[in-house]
């Protein structure tokens, strides 16, 4: 009989962990298939944070386990590249374990407002780097701000209903925080701007026998926005695999026809013995190198202590060492106009938006063929126009793999 009660009590946690790990992911994958609504997207995120507040401690195991198998499972195909597609399932577990235990911790104190701390803190704490877990995400397309502020209100107003039951009071502060303004905040600049669309296989990108083919289908490229009167031309992260300022022929050929447009495109670069992950700015006045600030964790560099760092490189990436990294973010002026450059994950951190000053725009370059098909593109668009928003920035976002964006219209 008490073995019958304790299976039924792990399966009332594990359904109320479900349901609030749907409500607090639904917006995601209504977005995904293009289905977006302000009002329904207000109700999720209000139910989400409720479920959030109010669930048992052994419930929220299972909510945040749900969340990041359903947030993340999506990183686990970029091992499917490295033939290390056994670990996939261990990867995919690995996220849903490690939110849940995060979820657990947060509500292992029996007090509301622990919770209510635990979940408003988590909001500005990056896990091994990595930040993509932004609660303000479920505001984005809703009648809510996303400042932290208003994230803080709605946590607390919960709250105070759970505890007082107080219906009145909450739809008043919900209300109060309501934002009717239209989401669109587009600047605009004088260029004309050519993204080609481009989707390129993974398993072509980085094979030498077909390096000629993607060189030429980029020139290519390059000469249909010189023909048709394009300012600038913006090609995908690594469009060109290959370390470009080693390429001689390849490097006079982009000078050459930077005479007639502005390019800008993504490759490796090498200085010294440090390879960067970089985006390269040709002009008629001469090339400028911006290599990348924010590195992906457990992609580009591994996050960890020395002697775990090199047991993992040389266990699973073959002896590979990690990506340098730049300092600090670099801003192109491309005929008057000036880009902070961002290359794929940083896009989407804080740290490449630090110091705009008069910066009005980015150029955002990404390889997306990693993880197609899933829901990583729609969740880094979705992460992109959060910080542009925030930040007021408009964002001219190339991407292999998935489809280009102009984040701010």
């Amino acid at each position: 009989m008490f073995f019958l009660k304790r299976l039924n009590s792990n399966k009332t946690n594990i359904i109320k962990g479900l349901y609030c790990a749907v409500f607090f992911s639904a917006f995601i994958y209504l977005e995904h298939f293009g289905l977006q609504n302000r009002v329904v997207n207000s109700f999720l995120a209000v139910v989400a944070l409720y479920f959030l507040l109010s669930l048992p401690r052994k419930a929220m195991f299972f909510a945040g386990f749900f969340i990041g198998v359903f947030w993340f499972y999506w990183v686990s195909f970029s091992f499917i590249y490295y033939e290390l597609t056994y670990l996939m399932p261990l990867i995919i577990l690995g996220f849903g374990l490690g939110y849940g235990i995060i979820f657990y911790l947060f509500s292992f104190f029996q007090n509301l407002y622990f919770r209510v701390a635990s979940f408003f803190a988590l909001s500005y704490i990056s896990i091994f780097g990595f930040n993509w877990l932004q609660i303000e995400l479920l505001f984005l397309h809703s009648y809510f701000d996303i400042e932290k502020i208003d994230l803080l209100i709605i946590l607390v107003s919960l709250a105070l209903f759970i505890q007082f039951k107080w219906p009145a009071l909450l739809l008043l502060i919900l209300a109060l925080n309501l934002n009717f303004s239209s989401s669109s905040y587009e600047k605009q600049n004088h260029l004309n701007i050519y993204m080609p669309q481009i989707n390129l296989s993974q398993d072509e990108k980085w094979n030498r026998s077909y390096q000629k083919t993607i060189i030429s289908k980029n020139l290519e490229a390059i000469e249909y926005a010189i023909e048709n009167g394009y300012d600038l031309v913006i090609l995908p992260e690594t469009a060109f695999p290959l370390v470009l300022n080693t390429n001689k022929d390849l490097w006079e050929t982009l000078e050459e026809k930077a005479q007639y447009i502005d390019i800008v495109t993504g490759a490796l670069n090498k200085e010294g013995q440090d390879y960067y992950n970089s985006t390269y700015h040709f002009s008629s006045h001469g090339v400028t190198i911006a290599n990348k600030v924010v590195l992906v964790p457990f992609g580009e560099e591994i996050p960890l202590p020395k002697f775990l760092r090199d047991f993992i490189n040389n266990t699973f990436y073959n002896g590979a060492k990690d990506y340098s990294k730049a300092t600090s973010p670099t801003d192109f002026e491309i005929q008057g106009v000036k880009f902070r450059n961002a290359i794929c994950y940083e896009t989407t951190t804080h740290k490449i938006f630090e110091d705009l000053g008069d910066t009005a725009f980015m150029i955002s370059i990404s390889n997306n063929a990693w993880f197609t098909p899933s829901i990583e593109p729609t969740l880094q668009k979705l992460l992109m126009q959060y910080y542009a928003k925030l930040y007021s920035v408009t964002i001219y976002a190339s991407t292999n793999g998935s489809t280009n964006l102009i984040v701010g219209k």
